[in-house]
């Protein structure tokens, strides 16, 4: 029960009977010997050299988890400064010590920002 499909109709390198020479390329390197097998490491010093990458890998690993965690704190720290500087500020609005003791005047823009405290005024 053969069925021939169009599959069966690829010729194959090993169907063709003739041999193609082809000239006029390089001519050929004389063969090289294979290069001399390393002699088998030493189980000790395998041992050793595992062990060593364990703990390099290990060491990695909580490098990885502390930068992590001083981003986190970062963060953290920096929200809270803005919180801080913001009170600060509304505290030295609202005394009556850090006003100033001249009449008013046309507002001009002397506020400063700063991305840790928020705006605030010289």
């Amino acid at each position: 029960m053969s069925q021939k499909t169009e599959q069966d109709d690829i010729p194959l390198a090993d169907d063709d009977d003739t041999v193609t020479i082809i000239s006029g390329g390089k001519t050929p390197r004389a063969a090289q010997p294979l290069p001399k097998e390393e002699p088998p490491e030493d189980p000790e010093e395998k041992a050793r050299m595992i062990t060593q990458v364990l703990e390099l890998q290990n060491t990695l690993d909580d490098l990885s988890q502390r930068v992590e965690s001083v981003k986190e704190e970062s963060l953290k720290l920096r929200s809270e400064n803005q919180v801080l500087g913001q009170y600060i500020q509304n505290l030295m609005s609202s005394s009556s010590v850090f006003q100033s003791s001249q009449p008013s005047r046309p507002k001009q823009d002397d506020s400063v920002h700063d991305d840790d405290f928020g705006e605030y005024e010289y």
